[in-house]
């Protein structure tokens, strides 16, 4: 904060705002059997995903000054095993074998979680829905599900090499960048204002999808220490704050220009059922 306030700003407005467009946290919404059960499994979500985010900064901190910046970069030049030192350090070899395994069992369900999402998107969302117009049977999704899980995995991996060295944490941040300029826009915009139309989130999606990615591939992170060049085109380390921005404006002008009657017209009984749960039991 001190050394880059507005890069620091917009790793914290990418954690906090990222986190609800994350495709596995809304995921949570198609896996329960009515509204009432989704409203408890976020409300779960939410309480268990604030105490991670509660200890983050004391487990930071606590490594840094028990353990010190040395030994944790000699260790891992990125600073990945902070938490195991810390934990080797407070209660041995016995706690530090804990701390792996809850890493290595959140690490496995998110990524479990993440590819399923993708999967899904691409052999429903996009196949599906959008190169079949409707007319695809159960066999041939689950068929190109399956292909997309091994195309997916290949690539992160892929891009896990690449990255070899980085520090994962900051890694998670520009993920989190990505979903808070993508997702978070179109998600709360629909939500709270009412001329927003199908155009406008469209245009949320793609301008801040791709702005966010691009920024990354400009920014530090990408720019001088994957492809070693001397100075970044993009200044900030995480680009959440610009193309978040960007997404919302972009959002609103294709709103305004491209206007949806019957979508004021079901805004007030949507709110009544986000709001209130009417209607949505």
């Amino acid at each position: 904060l001190v050394t880059n306030p507005l890069d620091a700003i917009s790793l914290g407005l990418a954690l906090m705002l990222g986190l609800l467009g994350l495709p596995h946290i809304l995921m949570r919404f198609f896996t329960v059997p009515n509204a009432q059960e989704a409203r408890k499994s976020v409300a779960y979500a939410t309480t268990f995903i604030g105490y991670f985010y509660c200890i983050i900064p004391v487990v930071g901190f606590m490594a840094a000054v028990l353990v010190g910046k040395e030994l944790i970069t000699k260790v891992d030049k990125g600073g990945n095993m902070a938490a195991l030192l810390l934990g080797e350090l407070l209660g041995g070899t016995p706690f530090m074998g804990f701390i792996a395994a809850v890493a290595f069992a959140t690490i496995l369900a998110v990524v479990a979680g993440l590819t399923l999402a993708a999967a899904s998107a691409l052999s429903h969302d996009i196949f599906m829905s959008v190169f079949r117009k409707g007319q695809a049977s159960e066999a041939e999704q689950v068929k190109i599900a399956r292909i997309a899980v091994v195309i997916f995995g290949v690539v992160a991996i892929l891009l896990g090499i690449l990255f070899k060295g980085q520090n994962v944490a900051f890694m998670v941040g520009l993920a989190f960048a990505i979903a808070a300029s993508g997702n978070f826009p179109a998600l709360f915009l629909s939500i709270v204002w009412k001329k927003y139309t199908t155009a406008g989130a469209v245009a949320s999606i793609l301008i801040g999808s791709v702005s966010a990615t691009v920024l990354i591939i400009l920014s530090p992170t990408v720019w001088v220490d994957v492809f070693k060049f001397k100075e970044a085109i993009f200044p900030l380390k995480n680009p959440a704050i610009v193309s978040m921005t960007l997404s919302f404006i972009c959002g609103i002008v294709a709103s305004y220009m491209f206007p949806d009657k019957e979508a004021e017209q079901k805004f007030e009984d949507e709110k009544l059922r986000t709001y209130l749960g009417v209607g949505a039991e």
